[in-house]
């Protein structure tokens, strides 16, 4: 099945890419920016420095503490060459005991959330919950302000996340009550990494023509990473973290003006019947690229199938294709999430300056963008997803059974360059499998389960004082998982967008990249699988 023809011709006289779309598309992009730079935010805002006990003898009279082992060594037990960070001697008995207070190494980080509550040793999953309340508010925010995207719009849910954002990371910057703080902490994550950032990319996703989907979906998490790279100079060059974290909620007025700004889809306004304003906009988007407008359009266009029908996530899980296509990309989501923060908000535990390695966390990831840009629309996207994932899972699996150093630091990069290009492609290939009724609802499921694995992340990692391997091989052991699973998706490459529920539950029916690989084997190419699924949509449409 083909999209709406009419809706199609309508699109087809501004052209996949002008003017317009550019500066359209820029302003998009301000969404994909900031969600990189609230989400990793809270690394520089909260992070845990070396700590150890405090040592009347050694930190009395000292007002910078001492991390010296030698010194250490009559007071703090050694285990695997390092001393203890929550244990000490007892003076008087010698036994270990726990630490009262704590010291904390002041050579990167002189404030720290982590300072000020000491939410180490026993108060460490304190720590992990604050991350973890951020991201389950993206999570609830995907939920909420998807199906709300579906249904009001993507420009409104837009603007009003870039205002909400903007508050929210005002309000966190002076809370000094560690469960106030995790309130407004849910609230900014809602508006900041998930409202502005998915409307966002819908907004791009169904403006463009399909010759520029790959490269401005990618964008999008291209300047994700230059917000991650932003919040590493801004975090070595700011001390004082109620600044720091001011500084950082500043750059959402960059979204105030948007209002004025941007245009809401024209394919978001077909679907729910809105066909003058979806007229209007394409009028001026064809004088801005200066191209004639078919005056056809001009006249009153009615759908009445379609005219003031609202879809929502419930509508992806009524259907038994879309169903499964629905749960097989959450997975995706969910597993290229759990290793992407993994790799990223455990920069800390790499040698080095920490601010220097997560700013380099975030330019690894351009390789692995430029890669996608250049390829996908060679190899596809199922099997550049796929692989991609495999190589980021066999990196978080190696970096567990290797020691700190260089090589570890070169394959966290490696592998961060490799999953973000998996995620990269997921975005566009999710929005490239659904409807447009439903897309944003569908883009927002994926996104409620990477932030749900968002979520997890930080907690998994506490499973390290079981095993120091263990939440790295978790995170690896999915991502191989979910690449295996991809090959059951259909390809999108060079085809046109479903617009309808209908259109989406035969799309694609009969391709698969196992049956694509197994047909290649037997010597008959890669053209039967075509040739199956236009059979397979003969027969389920008769």
């Amino acid at each position: 099945m083909d999209s709406d023809p009419l809706l199609e011709e309508l699109l087809s006289q501004i052209g996949d890419w002008g003017k317009y779309q550019y500066r359209q598309h820029m302003l998009h992009l301000l969404g994909g920016f900031l969600a990189g730079l609230h989400m990793l935010s809270i690394v520089a805002i909260a992070p845990t420095p070396s700590h150890r006990c405090y040592i009347q003898e050694l930190d009395a009279d000292v007002s910078t503490p001492t991390f010296n082992l030698s010194e250490l060594k009559p007071y703090i037990p050694f285990k695997d060459g390092n001393y203890e960070t929550c244990k000490k001697f007892d003076a008087l008995t010698n036994e270990t005991i726990g630490c009262e207070q704590f010291v904390y190494d002041g050579t990167y980080y002189k404030e720290s959330r982590v300072i000020s509550w000491n939410l180490v040793c026993d108060q460490r999953w304190e720590r992990a919950i604050i991350q973890a309340i951020y991201i389950f508010g993206v999570l609830v925010g995907a939920i909420v302000l998807g199906p709300m995207a579906d249904k009001y719009g993507r420009k409104t849910i837009f603007c009003i996340s870039g205002v909400l954002q903007l508050f929210a990371g005002l309000a966190s910057a002076f809370i000094s009550y560690y469960p106030l703080y995790c309130t407004v902490l849910f609230f900014y994550g809602a508006f900041a990494s998930a409202g502005s950032y998915i409307s966002g990319f819908c907004l791009t996703m169904e403006l463009v023509g399909p010759s520029k989907r790959t490269i401005c979906g990618t964008l999008f998490s291209l300047y994700f990473a230059l917000g991650v790279m932003v919040v590493a100079i801004w975090g070595y060059l700011i001390v004082d973290i109620t600044i720091l974290q001011i500084v950082y909620s500043l750059h959402s007025l960059t979204l105030f003006a948007h209002w004025w700004l941007i245009d809401e889809s024209v394919r978001w306004l077909w679907g729910q019947g809105r066909t003058a304003e979806a007229v209007q906009i394409v009028k001026k988007a064809t004088e801005m690229n200066g191209k004639p407008f078919d005056g056809k359009f001009d006249g009153k266009i009615v759908l009445p199938s379609t005219e003031g029908k609202s879809y929502g996530i419930g509508d992806l899980f009524k259907k038994p294709v879309l169903m499964s296509r629905a749960i097989n990309v959450a997975f995706n989501w969910f597993a290229n999430s759990i290793v992407y923060y993994g790799l990223s908000l455990n920069t800390g535990n790499l040698h080095g300056n920490p601010y220097l390695l997560l700013f380099f966390s975030g330019l690894a990831e351009i390789p692995g963008y430029i890669l996608v840009v250049c390829i996908v629309d060679k190899t596809g996207r199922r099997s550049l997803c796929s692989t991609l994932m495999l190589l980021g899972g066999f990196a978080c699996i190696i970096v567990a059974f290797i020691s700190n150093g260089t090589v570890i630091t070169t394959i966290v990069m490696l592998g961060k360059m490799s999953i973000a290009g998996s995620f990269a492609i997921i975005y566009n290939y999710t929005a490239e499998l659904f409807p447009t009724v439903v897309r944003n609802s569908a883009v927002g499921v994926g996104a409620m389960a990477a932030r749900f694995s968002g979520m997890l992340t930080p907690l998994l990692s506490l499973l390290d004082s079981v095993d120091k391997q263990l939440p790295t091989v978790i995170f690896g052991t999915f991502a191989i998982l979910s690449a295996m699973l991809t090959l059951f998706l259909p390809e999108t490459l060079n085809k046109q967008m479903p617009q309808t529920v209908e259109e989406g539950e035969h799309f694609g029916v009969g391709d698969t990249g196992y049956r694509t690989f197994l047909n290649f084997c037997r010597g008959r190419g890669t053209d039967e699988p075509k040739e199956v699924t236009e059979k397979l949509n003969v027969s389920e449409s008769a």
